[in-house]
């Protein structure tokens, strides 16, 4: 019998061939690098997972505090999102020249509102209610939500009742969620309402009237360095329509 040896040496030509190719080399790494903080990393991720199944990519979402991943965007990221316009506002003046300015849209808004614990056994049921004895507070100096429970309690003539109640002040969320799970002495966080959704098992939600309640942005922008611009803007595009409203809206957007 006659031994077809020719057979690997054809297989392995064509199989050489194809990885060449730049149309097949391309589809293999069409992946999109997606950054920023943690805040909107839910409905981003979701959004991702939807986005990428519809057009055959990967979408990476990576997200925390800035100091975690910003080496790795400064190489690769194609998009980068914030918690709060000033957040992605900061971002870009801290580095000048990775984000285009051009590309920066705006998408929902989210409200802030009061976490505590399951049950909310301190019976808090509005911003007044942190102003007494006995409540401990949580407040993030930072990551979207700088100065956010002394924008809500100034007008009303909360702040000393406020402050004396805050207990412990962290930089980020990521800082504040491992102290809300180690620190029982912890009653109540200001800051968004979407956090109740990722925290859905360690926190009960205090929604504000409607009247009281403040409300900061979700931006995202196209990198400088991205060596897929059309294929960002389209992710840009989808996150609009009305489909990924939707998914920003069930982890607490407007």
């Amino acid at each position: 019998m006659i031994k077809n040896t020719w057979l690997p040496l054809v297989f392995g030509a064509v199989l050489g061939i194809c990885l060449a190719w730049p149309g097949v080399a391309a589809a293999q790494e069409k992946v999109l690098q997606v950054y920023g903080p943690g805040g909107p990393l839910g409905p981003m991720q979701e959004c991702g997972g939807m986005f990428a199944k519809a057009h055959g990519v990967e979408v990476k979402v990576t997200a925390g505090p800035t100091p975690k991943w910003i080496e790795a965007a400064r190489q690769n990221a194609d998009l980068i999102f914030g918690g709060a316009e000033y957040m992605l506002t900061e971002f870009m003046l801290k580095n000048p020249d990775l984000v285009d300015p051009r590309s920066r849209t705006s998408l929902y808004v989210r409200p802030a509102g009061i976490l505590v614990r399951p049950g909310n056994p301190k019976k808090i049921k509005s911003l007044k209610d942190l102003t007494k004895a006995g409540v401990g507070i949580v407040d993030v100096n930072g990551a979207g939500q700088l100065g956010l429970w002394e924008d809500l309690a100034g007008v009303r003539g909360l702040i000393p009742g406020i402050q004396k109640n805050i207990l412990l002040s962290v930089a980020t969320s990521a800082e504040a969620i491992d102290k809300w799970k180690t620190m029982p002495e912890l009653d109540a966080w200001i800051t968004y309402e979407s956090w109740h959704y990722r925290l859905k098992e360690v926190t009960g939600l205090v929604r504000l009237p409607r009247a009281q309640r403040l409300y900061r942005g979700t931006p995202i922008a196209i990198t400088t360095i991205s060596k897929q611009r059309d294929l960002a803007q389209q992710f840009i595009d989808f996150l609009k329509t009305p489909v990924a409203h939707a998914v920003f809206q069930k982890w607490g957007w407007l």
